[in-house]
């Protein structure tokens, strides 16, 4: 049976601004009908790396949170510790930074909760009926609160394709283990023949897995070589695979074997995004904002060209849908000239393995599919 996933374009007049057409999504996702006074109910973001300025616009993060507090419910914000060392690596400057970005409660009018403790350890281990992944590992907070809404910006990922409802719930909602559980198998491999010895990949390591070694006597090194007796190269052994130091390579030296290990990750994702949620029965809403779609994660403390214009908001009590449903209608959408999109301009075409041509994103619908997350059929409900 095809899930409803209701959507507003970005079309406004002085009467019916964004907000407003917000507003109309939540009254249609009739969460009056699972919440009750006094539930606790985390609201799920991703608060945007410092530098990073395409995440949701607090103002409307603010209008979800009002619309929760009119249903008499107890509303935070919240998000688990990032594995690699960010702005957003422990608690304290996870939350400088989720005021820096604007989500303070002066602004948005909730207070912000960081699920998995202090360093990642408020970490509970759930067992699953799952043979690829008997275990995962959630932010305690996250399995605390009664019931989630997650709100996700809606862009391309490196590792997944694009990042949707099911990125937020199974990455988002991991704890730093869960994390590290997910990406452990993924190292790359660094090509000696592009690499030019800037070590900015090994500035960029958070476990100290790269360093410099001499090439050898008869290995020519690149042109423009910094340094030319040698070359970046990964221990395996201290990788944990956050995958930082694909886009920080700018000769594209790097490199990593998706098709041998994104679907271990995928599987693994999916496992982690069910487990956050698979305790809250109908007491799950996803919210997803096609703005802003950048190439990579809000991870970066920056931000490349969108790839299409905005499109609108998406919602849904289906993780699943909601996602075919973005993803669908950003395929659908004309590409922009000025982005970093090679040859899938046209309406139609898959940007995502366009700017990603090893991965294939339907894995992780199928994946969430299977587990019993959602369905990939959709009915499309224009508002």
């Amino acid at each position: 049976m095809a899930s409803k996933v209701f959507f507003c374009d970005m079309r406004a007049v002085p009467k019916r601004g964004m907000l407003d057409k917000l507003q109309e999504l939540l009254e249609h996702l009739e969460m009056s009908k699972q919440l009750t006074k006094n539930m606790l109910v985390g609201v799920k973001l991703h608060f945007g790396e410092k530098g990073n300025t395409a995440y949701i616009h607090p103002v409307m993060v603010a209008r979800v949170i009002q619309h929760l507090k009119n249903l008499e419910t107890k509303p935070f914000l919240t998000d688990c510790n990032t594995l690699y060392g960010g702005t957003r690596s422990d608690a304290p400057t996870h939350l400088v930074t989720a005021i820096t970005n604007g989500f303070a409660y002066s602004v948005v009018g909730a207070p912000v909760v960081i699920a998995d403790g202090l360093r990642g350890e408020a970490s509970v281990e759930v067992a699953l009926d799952n043979p690829a992944c008997p275990k995962v590992y959630i932010g305690q907070q996250i399995l605390a609160a009664d019931a989630l809404v997650v709100l996700t910006h809606f862009k391309c990922h490196e590792l997944t394709g694009f990042g949707g409802a099911i990125k937020n719930l199974g990455m988002g909602c991991a704890s730093r283990r869960g994390k590290l559980l997910q990406h452990s198998e993924i190292s790359p491999v660094i090509d000696p023949a592009k690499c030019i010895a800037c070590g900015e990949c090994i500035r960029r390591c958070p476990a100290g897995a790269i360093r410099l070694l001499k090439r050898a006597a008869d290995e020519p090194a690149p042109e423009g070589s910094l340094k030319p007796d040698s070359k970046a190269v990964t221990m395996n052994e201290k990788c944990i695979g956050c995958a930082d130091c694909l886009l920080i390579c700018q000769e594209e030296a790097i490199k990593i074997e998706w098709n041998a290990q994104v679907p271990t990750l995928l599987k693994r994702l999916a496992a982690h995004a069910w487990a956050a949620v698979k305790d809250k029965p109908d007491k799950c809403f996803y919210i997803n904002f096609i703005t802003n779609v950048s190439p990579a994660c809000d991870c970066y403390p920056f931000q490349d060209a969108p790839i299409v214009a905005d499109i609108g908001i998406a919602a849904s009590t289906d993780p699943v849908a909601v996602d075919a449903a973005c993803a669908d209608l950003v395929n659908a959408a004309p590409g922009l000239a000025s982005s970093c999109l090679k040859h899938a301009h046209a309406p139609g075409k898959d940007k995502f393995r366009d700017i990603y041509p090893e991965i294939d994103w339907n894995l992780q619908l199928a994946e969430a599919e299977a587990i019993g997350l959602g369905s990939r059929e959709y009915e499309l409900v224009r508002i």
